[in-house]
């Protein structure tokens, strides 16, 4: 019996938008590495090889790349907003293509989760307008009390937030459109929008952290608002058909979990089926990584039922599990996190039934402060000889 037979599903051809082939199921989620070059946050050249080795995936998704100055939150984490950003990303793509593979750029605000040691020095930034943003005064949930992966060399406490203006939030739908133009220019096949585990979109979504009283809050119709105005102003420069979406229905990470989560993203997921995306990706917060925080979570066949297109499960799987997933018909699609980051060439080890390599240490998986990272980690692990 060969790894084929035994993941006929997982090692199969899909499509997703319905003319995007993917030559298996084996997907590649966002993932941080912290590694963009510190002065202006554009891709390096080691990008282009980590990405290229990958290219067997049936698609890449890449790492999150901040919106603008205001969204950045994470340490050496990329930019996609202007030209330069837009040119550094040009042989990442070339480079994954060249590979006949197929890759999408994240577009994520860090929202609450950025300090505003990220805008420490950046003209325009002052006082207050350093903070990061969210749609209310609300501290992020954190049992350490401390702000992890800035520029600092130690953590500093975690700061509540600044509540975004309802000018700044009109806004924002525009942002979004920017860079995902910015995107386009640098031949990514499409992009997905990050509104999941905390971040800026989630915080939005979730009545734990959105307490507004205008027409971004309160109801579930309103907190959705902005996440439909930036899906419309997307599709307005990659067809609808190459702009996927993530959220985390069931997520603990970041201090989210909300009494009214079921009817709330069952609404949500209703509303981007509308949309004729690409995908909707899903991180089920069910495995120890990103836990659920709440009783009775999402499960994907729960969410099958709001959702006809394309599905993409990540919760912890192996390619047993994610076969079995995948065959039960909830999901059409399947990523795998940590150990695409050690098994470049992760498809063609499930296909062959070649041991995995290890996860990587804890501290290759992205730069800190005090802990700076380059090739090592990032595009040095071995791959199956032909």
């Amino acid at each position: 019996i060969t790894p084929m037979m035994i993941y006929p599903n997982l090692l199969s051809s899909t499509t997703i938008g319905g003319d995007l082939v993917l030559p298996n199921r084996v997907i590649m989620p966002a993932m941080t590495r912290g590694r963009a070059d510190p002065k202006d946050f554009t891709a390096t050249e080691d990008f282009a090889e980590y990405y290229s080795q990958r290219a067997s995936a049936g698609l890449i998704i890449t790492e999150g790349c901040s919106t603008s100055v205001v969204g950045r939150g994470w340490h050496r984490a990329p930019d996609m907003f202007n030209k330069s950003h837009s040119a550094s990303w040009k042989p990442v793509t070339d480079a994954v293509h060249q590979k006949r593979g197929r890759i999408f750029c994240q577009l994520w605000h860090c929202g609450r989760y950025s300090h505003s040691s990220f805008r420490d020095g950046v003209n325009g930034f002052e006082g207050d307008q350093k903070k990061g943003v969210a749609p209310s005064p609300i501290i992020r949930p954190c049992p350490s009390g401390k702000q992890d992966y800035t520029n600092l060399p130690e953590d500093p406490d975690i700061e509540v937030p600044r509540e975004l203006t309802k000018e700044e939030i009109l806004e924002i739908p525009n942002e979004f459109k920017t860079c995902a133009a910015a995107a386009l220019d640098a031949g990514f096949d499409g992009v997905e929008i990050h509104s999941s585990n905390g971040f800026l979109l989630d915080t939005f979504l979730q009545s734990c952290s959105n307490q507004r009283t205008d027409e971004y809050g309160g109801s579930k119709e309103n907190r959705y608002r902005l996440v439909g105005e930036i899906l419309k102003a997307v599709c307005e420069v990659f067809p609808s058909n190459r702009v996927g979406i993530r959220l985390s229905p069931n997520g603990a990470y970041n201090g989210m979990g909300s009494d009214d989560f079921r009817e709330s993203f069952a609404y949500y997921i209703s509303e981007i089926a509308k949309l004729d995306l690409a995908y909707l990706h899903i991180t089920n917060g069910i495995g120890p990584a990103h836990k659920s925080a709440v009783d009775h979570p999402l499960s994907f066949a729960d969410i099958r039922n709001l959702f006809s297109g394309h599905i993409i499960a990540n919760s912890e799987f192996d390619a047993a599990s994610a076969e079995k997933e995948i065959s039960s018909g909830s999901v059409d699609s399947v990523s795998f996190g940590r150990i695409f980051l050690s098994n470049p060439d992760l498809p063609e080890r499930f296909a062959s039934g070649v041991k995995l390599n290890d996860i990587p240490d804890f501290g290759l998986w992205w730069s800190t402060a005090g802990n700076q990272l380059g090739a090592h980690g990032h595009t040095d692990f071995a791959k199956l000889q032909n």
